[in-house]
């Protein structure tokens, strides 16, 4: 943990807080939010990531729902095949799939991008809400329909309510990586649309290491406050049950 986490994050600090002559600075930080370019990579990082996300659930939630449910999925190879794609480097997946789409003739874009993002953090949605979904009891959805409701109301009523730990964690797992990726939307748009993450690997690459480093900075406070949102949130679910 020190040697894989402690050290490369406070690395990344040492560097976003330093100038290039190595004195100690806010400057990077500040520049940030002074940087058209980089403001406007990242609303539309943001922009692109509540499309993938809602996209995953929209297709995710479904998938884990028939997953779970052995009415409809009577055989393990069912989840295989949800897995196989992820056994694949994900590199790999998204130049096979740009491939496709320059054999198909299709021209590369935000249509193309958000397909790329959704064969490749699909999974990422499915899993954590299967879990729930298969791990929940039953007897709830029964219990409602036993009291008048129809099946419908009672998967919105009872079955997504109990589900939504397993869509929140889904959410995390899909909407953070999406902002700070830089491979898929650099093969599935030719570069045309940039993300935030394209931006810390073009500093870094120009050797901008302080800048960079506070634009990684700023990556993980907001994961790590999105994060902490997330665990408050279970507490009080917790402590309401």
């Amino acid at each position: 943990m020190v040697l894989f986490v402690v050290l490369p994050l406070f690395m990344v600090m040492m560097y976003a807080f330093r100038d290039g002559s190595g004195r100690f600075t806010f400057a990077n930080i500040g520049k940030f939010f002074t940087d058209k370019d980089a403001l406007s990579t990242f609303a539309v990082s943001v922009e692109v990531a509540l499309e993938n996300t809602a996209l995953c659930i929209l297709l995710g939630y479904p998938a884990a729902w028939i997953l779970s449910n052995k009415k409809y999925n009577r055989s393990a190879v069912t989840i295989v095949l949800f897995i196989m794609p992820m056994w694949i480097n994900a590199l790999m997946r998204t130049l096979a799939t740009a491939q496709l789409f320059t054999m198909l003739g299709v021209n590369l874009g935000k249509g193309t991008l958000l397909f790329g993002m959704v064969y490749d953090y699909l999974p990422f949605m499915i899993y954590p809400i299967y879990n729930v979904l298969s791990k929940m009891d039953k007897s709830y959805a029964e219990a409602a329909v036993d009291l008048g409701a129809t099946p419908w109301t009672a998967f919105w009523k009872v079955t997504v309510p109990l589900s939504m730990p397993g869509v929140m964690s889904g959410v995390l797992m899909v909407f953070m990586p999406t902002v700070s990726t830089f491979a898929i939307s650099e093969f599935l748009t030719n570069n045309k649309i940039k993300l935030f993450g394209t931006i810390i690997q073009e500093n870094i690459n120009s050797s901008a290491w302080n800048y960079g480093a506070a634009l990684a900075f700023i990556m993980l406070i907001i994961i790590g406050i999105t994060s902490l949102f997330q665990k408050d949130k279970d507490q009080a679910e917790g402590a309401l049950i």
